[in-house]
């Protein structure tokens, strides 16, 4: 269970968060919607140990998530990947995988390439010339080497063509099912998001303005108006 109870985060005198409460059961998915400085990404970060919360807290399998401690978050079951292309471009495919998985079961890597099989026929290809799309694949399998019980995913599609898009959306949805990997997907390609996930929180100006059922949130006719 990973439960957020009342968090409130700052940068000096800024709020970026104020009283976000979440519950969600292990294998749940979420998306997180919301303009550029909603809060999303810092959300993210305190869920990490990243960022502290000024008040409130956030609490995984009933013990809290200690501020500045990200390493120990990681290895208790919570990985986090970043905007953008977060590989190792100098080295191979497989040379990722290997180094973001040197505090694990380095054999987990053969489950990884099952779930991505463009990187097994990729394994021996220098990370920096792949594709966009292929990139994220692989830091979505370098995050994958951690076996996270949940994994927070900061604006996966960036830059991404929409054919690669819906191919980076059905790889999620593979890893959930897959591994019973919990998502938390900060997006701000809203209609591709809500086909992938079950539930939905909108923040706006670091406040929950909706949260609720992503089946819900797409029904609504006013649905932009929620932006």
């Amino acid at each position: 269970m990973l439960e957020i109870d009342k968090l409130s985060a700052r940068f000096g005198t800024l709020t970026a968060l104020h009283g976000i409460s979440l519950s969600l059961e292990p294998g749940a998915r979420l998306g997180v919607f919301g303009h550029n400085g909603a809060g999303k990404t810092t959300l993210l970060r305190c869920i990490v140990g990243a960022h502290a919360p000024a008040v409130g807290s956030v609490t995984f399998d009933g013990r809290p998530i200690e501020p500045g401690k990200v390493p120990e978050t990681v290895r208790r079951g919570i990985a986090f990947v970043p905007q953008g292309h977060n590989v190792f471009p100098t080295l191979s495919v497989e040379r990722n995988l290997h180094v973001a998985g040197l505090l694990f079961d380095q054999s987990f890597i053969s489950e990884v390439l099952k779930v991505f099989p463009v990187l097994e026929e990729r394994k021996a290809q220098r990370a920096g010339s792949m594709s966009g799309g292929e990139q994220q694949m692989l830091a979505l399998g370098m995050a994958l080497m951690t076996q996270p019980k949940w994994l927070l995913l900061d604006e996966p599609s960036t830059g991404l063509a929409p054919v690669i898009v819906r191919n980076v959306m059905a790889q999620m949805r593979k890893v959930n099912e897959a591994f019973g990997t919990g998502l938390i997907v900060v997006e701000q390609n809203v209609p591709a998001t809500l086909k992938l996930v079950d539930s939905a929180l909108i923040l706006k100006s670091g406040q929950a303005v909706f949260q609720g059922a992503a089946a819900e949130l797409q029904a609504k006719p006013d649905l932009w108006e929620w932006f």
